[in-house]
């Protein structure tokens, strides 16, 4: 049940400690990266690495979500963080006794992404347990900090500590920052009664009403759509920068522009958490999504890094704004004792744009480029307009929907 008074310091110190462990993520992510390609020189047994590490998140987040619902969600997180930690400890013994061999590898990453699963459905519904309806907004910009920080912070962190030790050092300090969750989650578990598991619905009950909850609320069920399609976008922009901008420049400048793009998210981030946004959220959802369609645009018009980092900066500084509209409107209009199985299915539906990004957008830019002549970076470039194009459709026609703007009667967040 929902807190009257702020817990917002709960709350911050619960953030703390998934901000320490989401850069500890991200660095083993960029270590085993560079350790794989040096190790086989193929990009494939990448990709491989991390289909692995995406797919048990994908899976098991519908269960997970159910499981948040029927027993002690701080409990739950305690759990997925340190035990993800057994994955990225056995990774480590491989390389301290001669080398990770490639299944090593992905037999460690599924470990660890299988038991991380049980983290962001509890995580989720913890922070609808702390906050106020007020402090919901300002709770997503929070979040959205920690979740680019495995961009801005990670990369730069790990190429440095590459420079003077090997991968060992950032697996280890991975390892360590799973201990943060765990302490706040512990801290934070008191402050919120524990639910009984034994008198609640099946399993499979509560999968269905996790699953009712959005389908038989029309508003709820395009938001969720609208959140698939957002990921798909966003999954052929990400996929497709890295070629678009190789085409015409080198890696130290793909990465200084990466760094410039991503620091969007955590402007907006910035700004979310400490402004929030009080009313408008439809309206804020619409124009958000229809200036990222045009951020993709312009990114892919010109071979120049400067308009690229321009509207690559652009692009991920509406996406916070994005999610925090579609997280306030699905929060509120779903009950309290169904927020955990609601939002597992929410993020299973909502990755699978992800899925379909990944298997179409790059064979989809090889296709163009093959057809019309021209380099991969532009047929990247015309798969990345394409898909803005189709975003600011998408933008256009959702404000318009009446079930949507019905979510919200009133200032929510």
């Amino acid at each position: 049940m929902q807190n009257s008074k702020s817990n917002f310091p709960k709350f911050m110190l619960l953030w703390a400690g998934e901000l320490i462990s989401a850069i500890g993520s991200g660095l083993t992510s960029f270590g085993l990266g560079v350790y794989v390609f040096d190790q086989t020189g193929s990009a494939g047994d990448m990709a491989l690495v991390a289909l692995l590490a995406f797919l048990p998140t994908l899976l098991l987040s519908v269960p997970a979500g159910v499981l948040a619902d029927r027993y002690d969600r701080r409990l739950l997180m305690m759990l997925g963080d340190g035990c993800s930690a057994l994955g990225i400890l056995y990774i480590l013994l491989c390389v301290l006794q001669g080398g990770a061999a490639l299944w090593q590898i992905c037999a460690g990453v599924f470990i660890s992404s299988s038991f991380s699963a049980l983290l962001e459905p509890s995580y989720r519904a913890t922070v609808t347990d702390l906050l106020t309806k007020e402090e919901y907004s300002k709770a997503s910009g929070m979040v959205s900090i920690a979740g680019s920080a495995r961009y801005l912070i990670s990369p730069i962190l790990a190429g440095a500590l590459l420079a003077v030790s090997g991968i060992e050092l950032l697996l280890v300090i991975d390892v360590c920052t799973f201990f943060p969750t765990v302490i706040g989650a512990a801290a934070v578990r008191k402050e919120i009664a524990v639910k009984a598991a034994e008198n609640g619905p099946s399993f499979w009950e509560s999968l269905r009403q996790g699953w009712s909850a959005i389908i038989g609320n029309r508003g709820i069920a395009i938001l969720v759509t609208v959140s698939a399609v957002m990921t798909c976008f966003m999954g052929s922009f990400q996929i497709l920068a890295q070629p678009l901008i190789l085409d015409f420049a080198d890696s130290a400048t793909l990465g200084v522009g990466e760094t410039v793009c991503a620091c969007g998210m955590l402007v907006s981030g910035l700004f979310l958490g400490m402004k929030g946004i009080s009313r408008g959220y439809t309206k804020g959802l619409s124009i958000s999504l229809l200036l990222a369609g045009i951020s993709m645009v312009g990114f892919g018009i010109w071979e120049n890094i400067y308009p690229i980092c321009l509207f690559g900066f652009l692009f991920f500084a509406t996406l916070p704004f994005a999610n925090n509209c579609l997280d306030c409107l699905v929060r509120t209009n779903i009950p309290d004792e169904l927020q955990g199985r609601a939002w597992g299915v929410i993020g299973f539906l909502s990755q699978i744009g992800y899925v379909v990004a990944y298997g179409a957008a790059g064979t989809a830019a090889d296709g163009i480029a093959a057809w019309f002549h021209i380099g991969v970076g532009r047929g990247a470039a015309c798969i990345v307009m394409l898909a803005g194009g189709l975003l600011g459709v998408t933008a256009l026609s959702l404000y318009p929907q009446k079930s949507v703007r019905a979510l919200e009667k009133e200032p929510i967040c």
